[in-house]
């Protein structure tokens, strides 16, 4: 990222510790947001979108619902992220706003670099093979995929609404188009 992107959004997490939550800190916001991902890329995977409904705005989910049917079994595969399989993480966008009703909210958006195994065609474009791995001989082959990933996680901070953290946008590009 950029210097002044960098700059910008540690001023963000400036603002929501003075304004919002005090205890709020970055570090802790990723692994929750890590572990989020990995259980929610799993569910997507498996196709249990009936366990998302507490994780996942209701917009996305209808969304997702129709987009998974659509889905070869390859790239429905590669969306699962197991947790030590992410191999980088990083804050997107961070945005503070305010709706008509004058509810405050908080928006952060998160990018995944995560393996994975799944068996995909080599005519998906955009991934990257990292690893091709010869255990014994030419004829045992484990194949790696580097995928990327986008969930942008959004809180309500008014008084009285619940303290979750909800996911309103799931992007896992070139596999859930």
């Amino acid at each position: 990222t950029s210097p002044f992107a960098w700059l910008r959004t540690r001023f963000y997490y400036l603002l929501i510790r003075l304004y919002f939550d005090q205890e709020f800190s970055i570090e802790e916001f990723t692994r929750g947001a890590k572990q989020a991902f990995s259980v929610v890329s799993k569910l997507l995977s498996q196709r249990k979108l009936d366990l998302l409904e507490e994780l996942v705005s209701a917009e996305v989910l209808q969304v997702l619902k129709e987009k998974i049917s659509l889905l070869p079994d390859s790239h429905r595969d590669a969306l699962a992220a197991d947790i030590d399989a992410i191999m980088y993480t990083t804050e997107g966008d961070v945005r503070i706003y305010y709706d008509d009703d004058g509810r405050k909210f908080v928006s952060i958006l998160m990018c995944f670099w995560y393996l994975n195994g799944a068996n995909l065609p080599d005519e998906v474009p955009g991934q990257a093979k990292v690893f091709q791995i010869v255990f014994g001989d030419e004829s045992t082959k484990e194949k790696k995929h580097l995928l990327t990933a986008n969930y942008e996680f959004q809180r309500e901070f008014t008084e009285g609404a619940k303290p979750d953290w909800t996911i309103t946008r799931i992007e896992h590009p070139r596999l859930l188009e």
